[in-house]
């Protein structure tokens, strides 16, 4: 099967799934198959048909870490909505917890009266007197991972963020003059991304760093990476931040159009959403691009705290060779050199590697032309959303909604996460085939 080359799990192959069917007003179904990887879209609407065989129904609907409803309509969402699942289950199996069933959510059906059919469990709200296993109770309290963003921030930012509950495990990456590591959080049981900055500031500039982050809690955006607490232990800043186990987009390349169309209109909606609150993220650039196995595409380390900004550049010394040429000038920058950043930051990952000396990068962004395209091998709206966002002068580059108005960002705008999803669950396959069994 397509499912089984492409998809991030093969341990999975044989393991039993179940599938639990919410029937509105009425309780659930549990669904038992026994392979989960190779299950159709059309599978599950066969079985929907059969628990509610007096309704039609052509999608159905999962919850992802958020509790927000994905919408399946098709085999490819089929195929991120068990990567997600799959994906939830190696955490909870990691961390010693009871296994959930994927619940799933018929649209457009009218409830049932109460049936049992073969090889399915069904569980009513009526009473306790089902003679088949009763599935779990939606009263009951729940152990999964899943948990609202709401309740994720109560429980990791009311002051229970420290270093005593956090253990360390496999470090990400680093950059930007700190590492990110992935980490366990102990009373949430919530795996996490921790950066670490060693940062030789006083006791005062720590207390406006944390002031500043305040409002980090306030950002609501799916394209904006969850921030759950920061802390500082001696000289070293903490930041706490949601895990996207797809990794960031400069380990990515020549990422095909369709791919990184989808990809840009999340950063862009992103961005647009900083914007909005008055946020410049200041360092636009593949690496603080997330993805995950689920499809998503979310913003992270932008410049929330101007402190934070200012300590790292005065500690870290380098050259960023995706800043704008009014920033490299020490001209005032706004908004617009974000969309430099973002125009110079999709060129690469599309296309090419920036492969030049710091003082080569300098000359080139600030003295010679932007660089341009050829039509010939890109598509034309693509080309010129590149050439848009590069101009030489500020002004002359698309405002926030002349980016969500661009052709390019309007072609890919159809929320189809599934694409995004099975190119990063290819390319992790891809990458570990080649780094062979540990």
């Amino acid at each position: 099967m397509l499912w089984l080359a492409l998809g991030p799990f093969p341990a999975m192959e044989n393991q039993v799934l179940v599938i639990r069917i919410k029937i509105p007003n009425s309780g659930a179904v549990d669904w038992t198959v026994h392979s989960g990887p190779q299950l159709l879209f059309r599978d599950v609407l066969d079985v929907i048909g059969q628990v509610l065989p007096e309704a039609t129904t052509t999608a159905f609907e999962y919850e992802d870490e958020d509790g927000d409803r994905i919408t399946v309509r098709s085999d490819e969402e089929m195929k991120a909505m068990l990567s997600y699942y799959y994906s939830t289950v190696m955490e909870q199996q990691v961390n010693g917890q009871l296994i959930e069933p994927l619940q799933i959510f018929p649209r457009a059906c009218k409830p049932p009266g109460e049936r049992n059919i073969h090889g399915l469990k069904v569980n009513t709200r009526a009473g306790p007197s089902q003679h088949s296993s009763p599935a779990v109770s939606d009263s009951l309290p729940s152990n999964s991972l899943k948990k609202s963003s709401a309740e994720l921030k109560k429980i990791l930012a009311n002051g229970q963020m420290n270093e005593q509950d956090i253990r360390y495990r496999d470090t990400l990456g680093h950059g930007n003059g700190g590492t990110v590591y992935k980490a366990y959080h102990v009373p949430s049981g919530k795996i996490l991304a921790v950066k670490v900055i060693l940062l030789d500031i006083t006791l005062e500039l720590q207390k406006q760093i944390m002031s500043e982050l305040e409002i980090l809690y306030k950002c609501d955006s799916s394209y904006i990476i969850g921030f759950y607490g920061a802390f500082f232990v001696e000289n070293r800043i903490s930041i706490c931040t949601e895990f996207m186990d797809g990794g960031s987009l400069d380990v990515y390349r020549k990422m095909p159009e369709h791919v990184l169309g989808r990809i840009a209109v999340a950063v862009v909606k992103g961005l647009t959403y900083l914007w909005s609150l008055k946020i410049l993220h200041r360092d636009v650039k593949p690496s603080n691009m997330l993805v995950n196995t689920r499809g998503q595409v979310k913003l992270c380390d932008f410049g929330v705290s101007t402190q934070l900004v200012n300590s790292i550049a005065k500690t870290y010394v380098g050259t960023n060779a995706y800043m704008a040429p009014e920033r490299i000038s020490g001209e005032q920058y706004g908004i617009h050199s974000d969309v430099w950043s973002l125009g110079i930051s999709f060129m690469e990952v599309r296309c090419l590697h920036i492969d030049a000396s710091p003082l080569q990068l300098l000359q080139c962004i600030v003295d010679e032309d932007s660089p341009v395209l050829p039509v010939g091998e890109f598509s034309e709206p693509f080309v010129h959303f590149i050439t848009q966002c590069m101009r030489k002068q500020p002004k002359e580059r698309p405002a926030p909604e002349e980016l969500m108005g661009h052709p390019f960002i309007v072609q890919f705008n159809d929320g189809n996460a599934a694409v995004v999803s099975m190119w990063v669950c290819r390319a992790l396959e891809e990458r570990r085939s080649q780094q062979g069994p540990p």
